[in-house]
């Protein structure tokens, strides 16, 4: 059996991340063959163009990480109506030098979580015209605007009850998505 590779790119630093939690409970509702593996992005610079001929190591190992993967899943919160500066950082730090970004052709699935009514909308939508710039196809539907409130998790760390149907169906259609794109 051969294992499918995704990136998790979860655009929140914090300790207790509702979307670190929400990438390792997906990852509880795929199948046996698929691998996640989350990506650091807390430890990069900012980004300068000035060094992006010779990036430090930890801009290396994110390039490796996502050269590495079939598929990537971005989870993100919503700051300011938009994505964290820090996952943007990242998303530039692998895009560059223009023309030889590691993004180009991996599938993606957008995803987040935050205690807001609407989840991440506006943040997702953001990322996902970030994504069309780098060539990656995104998943499309269904879209994910996740609430985080009592019963999201379960005592395990999995999703809860309430949720797990609608999250599965999630997760089967954007293991699909990698499956069909992937390279």
């Amino acid at each position: 059996m051969s294992l499918t590779n995704i990136a998790v790119v979860v655009g929140s630093l914090r300790r207790d991340s509702y979307n670190r939690k929400l990438g390792q409970a997906l990852a509880k509702l795929a199948p046996a063959d698929i691998f996640f593996h989350e990506v650091q992005i807390g430890d990069l610079p900012l980004f300068n163009q000035d060094d992006e001929a010779n990036p430090v190591a930890c801009v290396l190992r994110l390039k490796a990480d996502i050269t590495a993967a079939h598929g990537v899943l971005f989870l993100t919160p919503e700051y300011s109506r938009s994505i964290p500066g820090v996952l943007k950082n990242a998303i530039d730090h692998a895009s560059r030098p223009y023309g030889k970004g590691v993004w180009t052709g991996k599938p993606a699935g957008v995803i987040g979580v935050s205690p807001g009514g609407i989840g991440t909308a506006l943040a997702q939508q953001h990322l996902r015209n970030i994504l069309a710039c780098l060539d990656m196809p995104t998943l499309g539907q269904p879209e994910a605007f996740i609430q985080a409130k009592d019963g999201l998790f379960d005592a395990d760390g999995g999703i809860g009850a309430e949720s797990r149907a609608f999250l599965q169906a999630w997760m089967d259609r954007y293991i699909a998505w990698v499956k069909q794109h992937a390279k």
